[in-house]
């Protein structure tokens, strides 16, 4: 069984195209700057897809 929907992997590859282009940015409403790393832009396409309340598992908890 499939762990992420393929919308939501199309959200991610989405994402990731936006860093290359130098569009995607962190933080609230952008401030944070362009992302630098493929990571965090992976990241942010799972955010996006789970806002959307597409087929992703739960954010793994911060460890301590």
């Amino acid at each position: 069984m499939a762990r992420y929907s393929k919308s939501a992997s199309e959200d991610v590859e989405r994402a990731v195209e936006r860093q290359k282009e130098g569009t995607l940015k962190s933080g609230k409403a952008g401030k944070g700057g362009p992302v630098k790393s493929r990571k965090q832009a992976i990241a942010i396409g799972l955010s996006e897809a789970r806002k959307k309340g597409k087929k992703v598992p739960a954010k793994r908890a911060a460890r301590a």
